[in-house]
Formats: structure tokens, sequence, C-alpha cells
């Protein structure tokens, strides 16, 4: 079988900001490490160790609730993943990554990128800056195999009046999806109508909308606003982040007026949607129907089996159930890769992995239902012998001397 990753991640070298956001704003802010946090530390067994820098935009650390117990925590980790995270710099070497787990195609996401694009205390026109950067590095770097490494592009919501020309350029580079963030961003959820056009131009062009969370982002994720340890806030983000992205979509009713509009929520797991349906089914959709039915036509499932994707955990519980809500034709796989808090879940012994699932179900979930969602139709000849190094890549900054090489979930 060739696997389809639906969430795999590239790290974007520091490098890269300073040759491809404008020169005006990077200046204003830039990309950088804080140099003191080069510091020496005792930790628990009395040894001292150096604690890895700050990154940062501008006057701001990129992440939140990132305080000292963390940054100790990080530098311990730093060593054991940092191989993975140096393969996803640079594309030649993400693909020997892929091939060493059967990953014919992948779908390539942000990792610093998407917490720099959505911080809150950056400035709009920083945000977008920093949003086209991404998206021109990302074409360079998919573009040494664009059949394998399938870009989705990154999208600024900080000011809604720049997102169809945003979305122009993720079509004419030929992309069939872009990411988004869960949260309120700029006081704005993803059911805001200052998005109605958006959507409805995703849908004419049939663009595939990854939502995609994440932990320590500067915004209002779900539980930074009364937990500070790495462990809550990390529990929280990814799935509640994700339920609570469902209902401002359903209840504003984009789902309702765009019907052929796909969304995926990717990283954070499955499980949760079986018994986030029935609530909304069976709870919240029958107490005052009035309240909701200019919007909400239908049971809320219904909207999610007719156009939502999920993502599966490796090792994850309650398949079947999951199943037997939305179909499994609704179920991705993705790695994450590289990133820290999944490493361990190796794509070996899947089957095992995943009992539940039939031989048909298994072939769905791991190879068809992401060229389903993102609209991709795979030249199995040409993906598998396209030569890598058929641009270039002397002339496109991928790795740079100056690396960030800390431990990052990045979501």
């Amino acid at each position: 079988m060739n696997i389809y990753d639906a969430d795999r991640h590239l790290i974007e070298p520091i490098g890269i900001w300073a040759q491809y956001v404008d020169e005006v704003i990077f200046k204003q802010f830039p990309i950088h490490l804080i140099d003191d946090a080069f510091e020496r530390i005792t930790v628990k067994n009395e040894q001292t160790m150096s604690v890895l820098p700050t990154y940062a935009i501008g006057p701001f650390p990129l992440l939140f609730h990132w305080g000292s117990a963390l940054k100790i925590a990080s530098s311990q980790r730093n060593a054991l993943t940092m191989a993975q995270r140096k393969k996803a710099m640079t594309p030649t070497e993400q693909l020997k990554s892929m091939d060493a787990s059967n990953i014919q195609c992948a779908a390539i996401l942000p990792t610093f990128a998407m917490y720099i694009v959505n911080h809150s205390l950056i400035p709009s026109n920083v945000s977008l800056a920093y949003a086209d950067a991404y998206n021109r590095w990302l074409k360079d770097y998919c573009g040494v195999n664009p059949q394998r490494l399938r870009a989705v592009g990154l999208i600024s919501r900080h000011q809604p009046d720049t997102l169809l020309e945003q979305l122009t350029k993720v079509i004419d580079n030929g992309w069939t999806s872009i990411t988004l963030r869960p949260e309120v961003i700029s006081k704005r959820s993803l059911g805001h109508g200052d998005y109605a056009s958006f959507w409805q131009a995703c849908e004419q062009n049939n663009i595939a909308v990854v939502i995609h969370g994440g932990t320590n982002l500067h915004a209002s994720t779900v539980g930074s606003d009364r937990f500070h340890s790495r462990f809550a806030l990390h529990a929280c983000s990814h799935p509640m982040e994700a339920q609570m992205a469902f209902v401002s979509l359903l209840e504003s009713g984009v789902f309702e007026s765009h019907p052929q509009l796909k969304f995926g929520f990717l990283e954070a797991g499955a499980s949760w949607v079986p018994h986030w349906l029935w609530r909304l089914d069976n709870i919240c959709f029958p107490e005052f129907p009035s309240l909701v039915d200019d919007h909400i036509k239908m049971l809320p499932s219904a909207y999610f089996k007719r156009q939502c994707w999920v993502t599966v955990e490796l090792g994850e519980p309650c398949l079947r159930e999951v199943i037997n809500v939305i179909g499994h034709k609704k179920l991705l796989f993705g790695s994450d890769f590289p990133h820290p808090d999944h490493l361990h879940l190796v794509v070996l012994d899947i089957k095992q992995q995943l009992p539940e699932l039939t031989a048909q179900e298994y072939v769905d979930v791991f190879e068809n239902n992401a060229r389903d969602f993102y609209d991709v139709a795979i030249d199995n000849n040409r993906a598998r012998y396209l030569d890598p190094f058929g641009v270039n890549v002397a002339k496109t900054p991928f790795i740079d001397d100056e690396v960030y090489e800390g431990e990052f979930d990045g979501g």
C-alpha cells in the first residue's frame, strides 16, 4: 500500500524569513532568537545545562506560556528528536523520511509559520507578509517533487478583506487546500460574517479547508485562560478547539450555505466525534429549534457526515463507534511528522495498532480518503520516480547555518 499522509509538517529554517519576507516588514518585526536564553541552569540532579534560546518575532516571544519549566524540559529532550526535525527542513530529506515509512504522498503543513501568522500581538500587515513569504517558500520546497509533496497554503485571518487575494494566490499555485487555525483570531471565529465571501470562493474553487490547532499559540486557545502547564494546555488545545470550530461553522450557517465545502479536522483524533455529534443532535439541537432553524436545517451529525473529515491517531480507541456515526470514508491518517509528541506513534504494524478496521477500511483510511479530501489524482509512476533534483535547489534556501533546534510540538 502507498500511504497518503494527510498531516505531515516541514520545519522552517530561521534563515528563510530574511530572504522571503518583505524587507521593510522584516526590519520592523524580524524573526530572531533571544540570546540571553542561552543561560546555564541547575537541574534536579545538580548538573548544569544550557537552556535553548527563545524564538521571537519582533519584541514578542513566539510561544505563549512557554515558561522556564517547559524550557528546561524541552532542552533536556532536544537531542532525542533533532534528527527527525532536521529531515523536515529540506524537501529531499523529507522525501527520504517518507520513503522509510512507505508514504507515497503527503499534505505538507507549517510548523513555526502557523504561530507567526496567527500571533495575536502582531499587526495585520505583518501577519499577511509572513503568510505570503511562507507560501512562496512552500512553493519552492514542494516544487522539488509536487506529486509527492502536496502544498497546503497558509492563510492570514488578521484582516478579512485580504482573504480573497490570498486565496487567489493559492489557486494560482495550483494548490487544492489551505490551512486555518480553529481559534478566534482578531476577534473573529471561523463562523464570523466577515468570512462569507471567502467561504463562497473556497467552495466554488473546490478548496479543502484544513483546520489544524496546536498548543502555546499567542491567542485565546481553549484552556490558556486557566492553565499554564504544558500538560493541561496540550490536553485541551487540539480536540476542544476542533469541537468548537465545528460548532462555529455549524451555527453560523457555513455548512448550510456551502454544502460542497470540505473541512478536515486534523491532529485532534477522532474519538471526540461520536460524543460531540450525539450531544449536538440530542441535547442542543432539539432544545430551542426556533433559535437555530435559520442556519441549521438538519441534524448536526448530517452536516459532519456530508462535509467533514477527521484524522485518526494510531492506537486510538472507539474507531468503530466513529465509523458507525460518520462512516469510514471520512477518516484520514496523519503522522504529524516530525513533531515530538507523535514520534512514538510509528508507522509500523499499522493493522495491529488499528485492529478495528476491516481490510477495505484500512485501504481507504490510509490511501483513498485523503485523495478524495485533497482532490488529488496521483500519477503513481511519476510520483515514485520523479527526480527530486529536478529544480535548482542550490538557489532555494531550505536550510541555513542559523537553525532553531529547540524541542517544539508545533501543533
